[in-house]
């Protein structure tokens, strides 16, 4: 349900879309225009529009004032009549200039996919930290381009690309754009400050950090919940999981306890997509911030898309624009239960498993605790028996193997990290 200015119910339009690719035969594009567009498509259906076409326009190099070329655009106009669309979705980020000339002539509301990426997540986005930083993109998107999105931003919320904190009225002008910004970093420094701490007392208990990478829709908060329901189960941890894009946004934290009683952090981030808008990394560094503090990465990858190979050198990709370079990584090929002969590959550092039906995640388990807990060390302990402190602590958060009451105190073999390793040194023998 949408509002107005003046708080009025305001019934919803269905956005009925034309999608508008361009294909330059450039041999940088990691993915194929049709496929680029596909996903364009489910983007789309994600932010709740109904796609009528599709269209593909080849051409050597980009229109610098109508992107795709002025008798083209002509074709979009007849075409939006035939067919009643009252959107038009460019696959690629439009100029501001562009976009205000597609619209003089078109007659229609034009988003690009950047815009579109921003909708969804101003619909998704739950926290108040999430929320800030879709704003922070919407802002950063906007400032450069408040010449030409005059529709756009006269609108007063109803409909795809009008959605968000970070969209108000038409009086968003530059100077109060730039001390929004200002503002909402500020904020956003504050959160980090807290999170910083939560960091360092994380490394201060030797807890490792788990992070979960991937494209959206590859399954990671299934997995999450997966292995939440393996080990120390609690229905207040559950993340949400649902079969669609962008699925979610703000970053769960949950500790897992193994049987074993080693613990570490498990962390479910955003997921990428192809052609993410830089803004929105930007704006979401501060969250991805955790993938660079993470002790081992599992990156999540759906075996059944046909196109995985360009959504693995996507997540690559904004992996090193976040500067995480020579992390312990292992790669997991999800939803193999619907393989049907497909080949996978194989080797090192790789695990296939259907984090839905459970198949394959006592390997992953395995290969998590060889990853994270190498560096334990197995000891032996003779404690007195007045430092029961000590046996407790021990008990209760190392994996103690052996521990006997003998008549010179208390018998212990456990493995232990460095700082316990250290605290405990003196009673080893």
């Amino acid at each position: 349900m949408e509002f107005n200015e003046k708080n009025e119910i305001v019934k919803e339009i269905e956005q009925r879309a034309i999608l508008v690719g361009l294909s330059t035969g450039s041999k940088k594009e990691i993915t194929t225009i049709e496929n680029s567009l596909k996903e364009l498509e489910e983007l789309a259906k994600a932010a709740g529009a109904k796609v009528v076409h599709t269209m593909i326009q080849n051409k050597q190099k980009i229109d610098a004032t109508f992107y795709i070329g002025k008798g083209k655009v002509d074709e979009i106009k007849i075409l939006a009549d035939e067919l009643d669309a009252n959107l038009v979705i460019f696959n690629d980020e439009l100029s501001g200039a562009q976009m205000r000339n597609l619209e003089q002539v078109i007659e229609r509301t034009i988003i690009d996919r950047t815009t579109l990426i921003l909708d969804i997540f101003a619909q998704r986005a739950q926290s108040k930290v999430g929320k800030l930083q879709v704003e922070l993109a919407q802002l950063r998107y906007r400032l450069p381009r408040l010449i030409g999105l005059g529709r756009a931003l006269s609108r007063t919320g109803v409909g795809i690309g009008a959605r968000g904190p970070g969209e108000k009225k038409l009086e968003l002008d530059r100077r109060y754009i730039l001390d929004r910004i200002s503002d909402i970093k500020n904020q956003l420094d504050e959160t980090k400050k807290t999170r910083e701490i939560q960091r360092k007392k994380r490394k201060k208990n030797e807890i490792p950090i788990v992070a979960l990478v991937g494209y959206t829709n590859a399954g990671k908060s299934t997995l999450m919940n997966k292995l939440i329901a393996m080990t120390d189960y609690d229905e207040e941890k559950i993340v949400y999981a649902e079969n669609m894009l962008f699925a979610t946004l703000d970053t769960a934290h949950r500790k897992i306890v193994l049987p074993s009683k080693e613990e570490f952090i498990l962390i479910d981030t955003v997921g990428f997509v192809s052609k993410l808008p830089h803004a929105l990394i930007e704006a979401f560094k501060a969250t991805l911030e955790e993938v660079v503090d993470a002790d081992l990465l599992l990156h999540i990858i759906d075996a059944t898309n046909q196109d995985y190979e360009m959504q693995m050198k996507v997540t690559d990709q904004v992996l090193d624009e976040l500067d995480v370079k020579d992390k312990s990584t292992i790669l997991v090929f999800n939803k193999m239960d619907q393989m049907e002969g497909i080949q996978i590959p194989c080797g090192e550092d790789t695990i296939h498993l259907s984090a839905v039906e459970g198949i394959g995640m006592e390997e992953l388990l395995s290969q998590i605790k060889g990853k994270i807990f190498a560096y334990m060390k197995k000891i032996t302990l003779l404690l007195p028996y007045d430092r029961g402190d000590i046996v407790s602590h021990l008990q209760d958060k190392t994996k103690v193997e052996t521990c006997e009451y003998r008549e010179e105190g208390v018998y212990i073999e456990a493995c232990l990290g460095p700082i316990d390793y250290n605290k405990y040194v003196d009673y080893m023998i």
